[in-house]
């Protein structure tokens, strides 16, 4: 008899409601997996119909269609002779389920709904699902009757069940269910089932992966066996990217390692293990199961070699950054049918990173079609509009996806425009310039007409409210420049800067500049506010929160700079050395003789690493504003006294309860930090609030007045 067996896991680019090519992706990974001499297939969570369809789970089309797939699927002959573990929603009496459907030669062996559903962050599948909570229980589900007539079944099992084959026992997880305290395989494994399953819809977010490698092979070294992950890749129609990482794992080793960032919509793991490898490991046990005729091994297999262990590879957080958006903005390129991409190119940091971002995306396209990937040819021709043409070199192909531009105000400064200019020629990207300064004049001009007043900034006595009035609109204020305008140079300036005047005109450049240049089609306008810019609020609305989508959303300054070091020295950038070296600025206060006069960290009031702490404080450890001080004081107890810490912690909850409303029209954004302030469905949140926290902000008082030995404040009648 047979012992040795070769199982199949797989990442598919799934899109959410695209049932035609989620088809065609699945078909294919079955097909590979055949073509490898796998005799089982898992593919990802829901990926009949992509994971991302949120609300469309309640509409019956969802159901009908995914239904249509499976038979589709059950019909195929591709299908036959293999296991295959599909997902897909299922509605039992009249009650919506996250299912695994598991069939044969076109019967369906067990439909296996999900147990633990995913509710926290971005995930809300208590919206639309129901877990099964009826453990080891199995009920009997009536197919449809297009269903019926394909697999002569009018009656399937429903529920808590392991399948038993004629030479080894399969179970199933199902995403979250491996991160429960008390995971499905834990009883299973103690029953006998040796290969353990479990499709997921996991996004990435930084230093994220070596989570689920652990919990894999922990679940393998405690109980042995052979553990399968199969995950949803790629973009699947909103801010979250999926990043693979399907594996194959047994007895606490890996095996079988998929990529986590790849430009490939199909990519299929296979591994020939021994059982008997896992029944030296424990010891053998009967369980209770469903019978199948049908054995994953062959009968004569002596000569069969197996798979060797691997050692996991991980990315550092610099190159999880260079990959993942860049993987992200792709998908979004290709399928939203534009010619490319539209920066503002402020110079700084923010909007330099965004540029590397897309030339890090042009050298996954040229490396893709380099290895022979049809499908990243066949998209990068649709958007370029050139049937014929193939891109070799990714500075070339930078230059045809990417326009960038620096827009001048008598604000900007000659190092910033040349800057930009620079990383643009290095990148290779079409580049323009010019001033804004005339729109930005006509705008305040009309209100000097209308309401009699000139507003000025604060260097030429300005009150407050004028000095950010200017900075909005982006003009000088006061009778006399204080430098000449800068010349057209020729790159855009960064998000966290573009006044609203730079958004208007951005958008009319994205849609008209290729059409000026004698080329169809129009430009995605990209963002570049980082996170914690996002978090305080530190950006003007309708400005640079004002873009089609933002690659960099999700990531904190102090990750940026490392990751725009790593291109500099990878992609050999220099022009980002200088870009690195300046300090941080909007520059949108007049300069003070030709040089900078306003930076971000002065600005905001506190530097870029203490907003990560309190980004993480906030939303990763739950506090409020008197917590934080809490945990601040034993954190900062050898720099800050407790008197600067409670100033520090006011500070910050002051500006980013008053700036909360902003959070309400953020560009979608990359998820990749778990401090994101994404008010769309990962932070949940009021956007008005008391911002005098009076509350609050005695109990912090309280606190430090005991600490300093003085009389504390009452709570009672605080106003």
């Amino acid at each position: 008899m047979g012992r040795k067996v070769t199982v199949a896991t797989c990442a598919l680019n799934q899109w959410a409601l695209d049932f035609e090519g989620n088809l065609q992706r699945i078909l294919k990974s079955i097909e590979i997996a055949k073509h490898r001499g796998a005799r089982y297939r898992l593919g990802p969570e829901l990926e009949i119909c992509g994971y991302g369809c949120w609300d469309h789970y309640y509409e019956s089309d969802t159901l009908l269609h995914s239904l249509q797939v499976l038979a589709a699927l059950l019909e195929s002959p591709v299908t036959q002779d293999i296991i295959c573990d599909v997902g897909m929603p299922v509605m039992h009496r009249n009650i919506r389920y996250n299912c695994r459907v598991i069939f044969l030669n076109r019967k369906i062996l067990l439909i296996r709904p999900k147990m633990a559903l995913a509710n926290e962050g971005n995930y809300r599948e208590l919206r639309w699902f129901t877990p099964w909570a009826r453990s080891r229980q199995t009920e009997e589900y009536f197919l449809p009757r297009m269903l019926q007539d394909l697999t002569k079944q009018e009656t399937v099992p429903f529920g808590d069940a392991v399948l038993s084959t004629r030479d080894t026992c399969i179970g199933s997880e199902v995403c979250e269910e491996l991160w429960t305290p008390h995971s499905p395989h834990v009883d299973m494994g103690l029953d006998g089932v040796e290969i353990f399953t479990n499709a997921s819809g996991s996004h990435h977010v930084l230093r994220k992966a070596h989570a689920r490698v652990d919990l894999v092979t922990m679940a393998t070294t405690k109980n042995g066996g052979i553990y399968l992950l199969a995950n949803q890749k790629g973009c699947d129609g909103d801010r979250l990217y999926y990043d693979g990482c399907a594996l194959i794992a047994m007895n606490g080793s890996i095996f079988a390692q998929g990529s986590q960032f790849s430009l490939d919509d199909v990519e299929v793991l296979t591994a020939t293990l021994d059982l008997e490898d896992i029944r030296s490991y424990r010891a053998e046990i009967s369980s209770r199961n469903l019978a199948v005729d049908f054995a994953l091994s062959c009968h004569e297999d002596l000569l069969e070699p197996v798979s060797e262990p691997i050692e996991w590879k991980y990315h550092s957080p610099a190159e999880e950054i260079s990959l993942g958006p860049a993987c992200w903005l792709w998908d979004f390129l290709r399928r939203s049918r534009q010619a490319g991409f539209f920066l503002p190119l402020s110079g700084g940091v923010d909007s330099a990173a965004t540029a590397c971002l897309v030339y890090s995306m042009c050298r996954q396209v040229c490396e893709a079609v380099k290895c022979g990937n049809p499908e990243v040819l066949a998209d990068v021709r649709t958007i370029v509009n050139q049937p014929s043409y193939t891109p070799q070199d990714p500075r070339e192909l930078c230059g045809r996806v990417l326009t960038t531009c620096y827009m001048a105000s008598e604000n900007s400064s000659r190092e910033t425009c040349d800057r930009a200019r620079e990383l643009a020629q290095q990148i290779g990207s079409h580049h323009i310039g010019f001033s804004i300064d005339p729109a930005v004049k006509a705008l305040v001009g009309i209100f000097s007409l209308v309401t009699g007043t000139s507003p000025r900034f604060a260097v030429h006595g300005g009150s407050g409210r004028e000095n950010l009035a200017l900075q909005n609109v982006q003009v000088r204020g006061g009778g006399v420049s204080v430098r000449a305008p800068v010349p057209a140079c020729t790159v855009t300036p960064a998000p966290v800067g573009q006044a609203r005047v730079r958004m208007v005109i951005a958008y009319l450049f994205a849609q008209l500049s290729l059409w000026s240049r004698g080329a169809p089609g129009g430009l995605l306008v990209l963002g570049s506010a980082n996170v914690d810019e996002s978090l305080l609020g530190y950006l003007t609305k309708y400005d640079c929160s004002s873009a089609d989508i933002n690659p960099i959303g999700g990531i904190s300054k102090t990750d940026l700079r490392a990751f725009v070091q790593l291109c500099m020295e990878r992609f050999q950038l220099p022009a980002l050395q200088s870009i690195l070296a300046a300090p941080a600025t909007a520059e949108l206060e007049p300069l003070a003789h030709g040089r900078v006069s306003q930076t971000d960290e002065e600005d905001m009031g506190m530097t870029y690493a203490e907003l990560s702490v309190y980004g993480r404080l906030r939303k990763v450890s739950k506090t409020g504003p008197y917590s934080m001080f809490c945990k601040l004081l034993n954190m900062w107890k050898d720099t800050c006294s407790p008197r600067q810490v409670a100033d520090k912690v006011k500070r910050f909850f002051s500006k980013y309860s008053m700036n909360r409303h902003k959070m309400t029209t953020l560009t979608p954004a990359y998820h990749a930090e778990s401090y994101s302030p994404d008010d769309n469905r990962f932070d949940l949140r009021p956007f008005l609030y008391n911002t005098r926290w009076p509350w609050q902000f005695r109990c912090i008082e309280n606190q430090v007045l005991q600490l300093e030995g003085r009389p504390q404040q009452e709570l009672d009648g605080v106003d």
